[in-house]
């Protein structure tokens, strides 16, 4: 067994590697944003605008649910333990600095995320039960043709294998490690409740989960961005030098001031990507699974909306919990993952904040479970038919909890290999396809 860590680590570390998958990722999103005029950061008004008029569902367009609905299912896969664990990760591993890189494969991810979704609009079809079903699997096939039937086939086969890491068994751990942790509630109990609250959810297909998202998402996020932009307001006079460190930090290679060992401009920078990449998915080809169901009969607008998963889940929740961990000088205690987050959350709330901390892993959690659940029966159901998507259900509901009882790390590093090889072939419909995705663009806005 150790041995096949150690083979999974090295093939991980090669995907993930800055010879590999992450310079893929970032110039796919350079080339997607001056492709696009740099319309992702232009509109960004009129898109939230969109969101807005988005909320309801008409029965005018196709599809099964609000675009609205859409957004908030593909953010409850994203918005998870990577904005909280995540980021103070990256602030231990790459200093302060990493958050400025963040910040950069964000604004260029934007693009990418768009164009998935603009895609998985234009290519998306009706299944056996009627339902509309999308994303790279489907783009891939009807874009590109029979020829690269067998891309989009690989690019489903990883992603019903990942989703069970990623998305399903690597949450239930984290909740119920975090649940005993703090309220010493035995791992089993937690693992059960998980599996029945997740199977009362995932049992009544996207609807009941966009249903459940377009709620406990905006609920949760909200929560937890007031939980920290108290303390930011708090701790105001300090918020100039926290984003001055990082910016400094960002390009001097070590803090602006003492107290930190110091790490090269490419750590920060490599880490920066990396976990930018796991925080908001942009390029990995998950977002364009929920939004291929939105009820929209308009590519560019459905990408609009989606593009804002991105500012929203890194530009956003990811800088308010850095500047926390920032400005209440826990950054370079030598804590790392949630217990730094909780750290800064308590000293910032005079002790409280931990609780909030805790509450946000356990929700984050829970919605991505949902939102990997959808994925990765869509992906399942593109192999193998529809027939096979209850017993995916069944088995999706097991993992919950077989997932909060044993140890993961064979699972966490088996589920960055194949999140690296979903990412791979959206990657190489994204770029052929592009110029589907521009031409869309122009059309729309030159109405």
């Amino acid at each position: 067994m150790q041995k096949l860590q150690d083979i999974l680590g090295q093939l991980s570390s090669i995907i993930w590697g800055e010879y590999f998958l992450i310079p893929l990722l970032v110039g796919a999103g350079i080339y997607l944003t001056f492709g696009l005029r740099a319309i992702t950061w232009r509109k960004v008004i009129l898109a939230f605008h969109t969101l807005w008029q988005g909320r309801g569902k008409t029965d005018l367009q196709d599809g099964e649910i609000s675009p609205f609905q859409a957004l908030m299912t593909a953010l409850s896969a994203t918005v998870g333990t990577g904005n909280i664990a995540g980021v103070a990760t990256a602030i231990y591993i790459g200093g302060p600095g990493a958050i400025f890189w963040m910040w950069v494969i964000a604004l260029f991810g934007m693009a990418t995320k768009y164009s998935e979704a603009v895609l998985a609009i234009s290519y998306r079809e009706k299944d056996a039960l009627g339902n509309y079903v999308g994303g790279p699997m489907y783009y891939i096939r009807n874009g590109l043709g029979d020829n690269w039937r067998w891309m989009a086939g690989a690019f489903a086969f990883f992603a019903m294998i990942a989703a069970f890491g990623i998305g399903n068994m690597v949450q239930s751990n984290s909740v119920a490690d975090e649940m005993q942790a703090s309220f010493n509630i035995p791992t089993w109990i937690s693992g059960i409740v998980l599996a029945i609250l997740g199977g009362l959810v995932i049992l009544g297909g996207v609807k009941r989960i966009a249903q459940v998202a377009e709620k406990l998402v905006p609920f949760m996020a909200g929560i937890y961005i007031l939980a920290a932009l108290i303390i930011v307001i708090l701790n105001i006079t300090d918020v100039p030098k926290a984003i001055l460190l990082i910016i400094d930090s960002a390009f001097n290679g070590k803090a602006a001031s003492g107290g930190f060992a110091g790490a090269t401009i490419w750590m920060a920078l490599r880490i920066g990507f990396a976990r930018g990449i796991f925080s908001n998915e942009a390029g990995l080809g998950s977002a364009p699974i929920a939004h291929a169901a939105a009820q929209t009969n308009d590519p560019v607008k459905q990408g609009m909306v989606a593009m804002l998963g991105t500012l929203i889940d890194t530009l956003i929740i990811c800088t308010l919990t850095a500047l926390v961990i920032i400005i209440t000088g826990t950054w370079d205690s030598g804590l790392t993952g949630a217990p730094l987050t909780s750290s800064a959350f308590s000293n910032g709330l005079y002790g409280y904040g931990g609780y909030v901390v805790s509450f946000g892993i356990v929700l984050f959690a829970f919605t991505t479970i949902l939102g990997w659940s959808y994925y990765g029966e869509r992906a399942a159901s593109y192999l193998f038919g529809t027939y096979i998507i209850q017993y995916y259900r069944f088995c999706w509901i097991a993992a919950i909890f077989i997932g909060s009882i044993v140890k993961l790390n064979l699972v966490w590093t088996f589920a960055d290999v194949m999140n690296g090889l979903m990412a791979l072939p959206n990657l190489i419909a994204l770029l052929l396809l592009s110029p589907i995705v521009f031409s869309k663009t122009r059309m729309y806005f030159s109405r």
